[in-house]
Parts: C-alpha cells; sequence; structure tokens
C-alpha cells in the first residue's frame, strides 16, 4: 500500500500541490485522473521520488519515502517497476535484451535463469518468439507490452504506469489495459495508472483519485464514479455528450429501476 499525507508541492512561489492524501491499495489498479494542468504528473512524480515535496510524506506500507537516506531511496527503487508513456525503449537492443536490461543492472543470477526470467515475461504479454526483433520492427501495441513486461521482469511490489494507452488505438488500450489489471490481481501489485482515458477510468479504476486544482477531490471506485455528486468531477467525467448521456440513463434508470424510462 501506498498511503500520501499532507502532501504539498511549490515551484518557487506556485503552489501546485496542496494538501493532497490518498491511499493506494495493494491488488488493485489505482488510477490518479484530472484536466491537463491539474497536478495528476506532478502527484506521480513526488510519489516515485522524481520530485521531493515541499512539505507532506508518501509512505510504502511503512516506510516514508521522504524521510529515507539516499541508500535506502535506492533500495527502495528496486521494489518499483515503471512503465513510460512513450514506452522507452532501447532502439538498438532486441526485445528480449531490452527486457532483460533490469536484470543485468540489478541481479546476480546466471544468463540462463535472466534469459528466462525474460522470456517468461514476454509470455505473460503475449509476446512469444518477437525477442529477436527490434523496438522499431514491432508495432506500438507490442512496444507497450514490452515495458510492461520490462516493468515486472524484476517482480517489483509497485508498478507506474504514466499514460499506457497513449497513442494507441482503442482496442490495443483495451488489451494492455486488461494486461495491466492481471498482473496486478495475480501478482498482487500496488499499481498506480496517470491516464486520461475515460475508458480506463470505467474499465479497470477499482480505487480512483481525482485531482483538481492540485488538491485530491474524489477518490472511489469506477463503480462509484456515475453517481459522484462533485461537480468538477462529472465536467471531466462527462465532457463528451455520449458520456453525458450515458450518466442521463445512469440516473433515470435509479429513478425507475424498472426500466420503464419514457
Amino acid at each position: 500500500m501506498i498511503k500520501v499525507e499532507h502532501l504539498y508541492k511549490s515551484f518557487e512561489d506556485r503552489e501546485v500541490l496542496h494538501d493532497i492524501n490518498a491511499t493506494f491499495r495493494d491488488g488493485e489498479v489505482n488510477l490518479i485522473i484530472g484536466q491537463s494542468g491539474s497536478g495528476k504528473t506532478v502527484l506521480m512524480k513526488n510519489i516515485v521520488g522524481l520530485l521531493t515535496p515541499t512539505q507532506g510524506s508518501v509512505f510504502y506500507d511503512d516506510r516514508d519515502f521522504v524521510a529515507l537516506t539516499k541508500k535506502e531511496k535506492i533500495v527502495l527503487r528496486r521494489e518499483m517497476g515503471m512503465i513510460f508513456q512513450s514506452a522507452a525503449l532501447f532502439d538498438s537492443m532486441t526485445v528480449l535484451d531490452n527486457v532483460m536490461f533490469p536484470l543485468n543492472m540489478f541481479s546476480f543470477d546466471s544468463y540462463e535463469d535472466r534469459k528466462k526470467r525474460a522470456l517468461d515475461c514476454l509470455a505473460r504479454v503475449n509476446l512469444q518468439g518477437a525477442e529477436k526483433k527490434f523496438p522499431g520492427e514491432i508495432s506500438g501495441g507490442m512496444q507497450k507490452r514490452v515495458a510492461i513486461a520490462r516493468a515486472i521482469v524484476l517482480q517489483p511490489k509497485y508498478l507506474f504506469c504514466d499514460e499506457p494507452n497513449s497513442g494507441l488505438d482503442p482496442k490495443t488500450s483495451i488489451v494492455i489495459d486488461e494486461l495491466i489489471a492481471g498482473i496486478t490481481h495475480e501478482d498482487k501489485i500496488t499499481t498506480m495508472v496517470n491516464t486520461h482515458d475515460m475508458n480506463s477510468v470505467m474499465g479497470i479504476g477499482e480505487n480512483i483519485t481525482f485531482i483538481c486544482e492540485g488538491r485530491a477531490a474524489w477518490q472511489g471506485s469506477n463503480k462509484e464514479i456515475m453517481d459522484a455528486t462533485n461537480k468538477n468531477l462529472e465536467d471531466f467525467i462527462f465532457a463528451s455528450d455520449i458520456l453525458r448521456q450515458a450518466k442521463q440513463l445512469h440516473d433515470q434508470h435509479k429513478v425507475n429501476p424498472a426500466g420503464n424510462i419514457q
């Protein structure tokens, strides 16, 4: 579990995050959502240690990341997996070598054991037979799957995903969402996803934190979000006419559960 308590972040005289309190649970897909400029990316960067909070704490179970020494932070970071928006693969390396890269850096296992572990992770994301290809020879969706395999190769306790569906078509986005959710549940990982994708919100959002103007304005599940009364959240979620119509139908059905909508 990751818990953020009274977290503030300012850049010079501009406050970006104000008194954020949120809990991200083990074995669940935890989403951070919000408009561009709301502060959600800054929040994730503070949580993973790419930025240092101006004030507040970030607990990984019982460890306050902000208060750890440099050496202790390095140890904790080895428990983290990262999936970047652009996949961030090494173009000059094969798919297998990309997935093996963290193992080569941090594992003392034999080459054969490291290779087996990497191939097992590629199999988990349905990329058997692609290990000899280079990133430029595979699709964007396959690149994201390679990035997922690389992120889980060290068996992390915490998985961070920054806009994992960026640039992907809706069908491929669903595949990526299902992979992330499946790995989260099977491995009991604390997974945190920064996203704009409303399909992800409704599909895999088990624990959602909505950031608005630097504040944690709402937290709940995708089952609760349709009934949320936060005006800013409603405006964000139901920005499109299709989603707003779905909301109206949902509300009508609550009033008339027999389904006799006029």
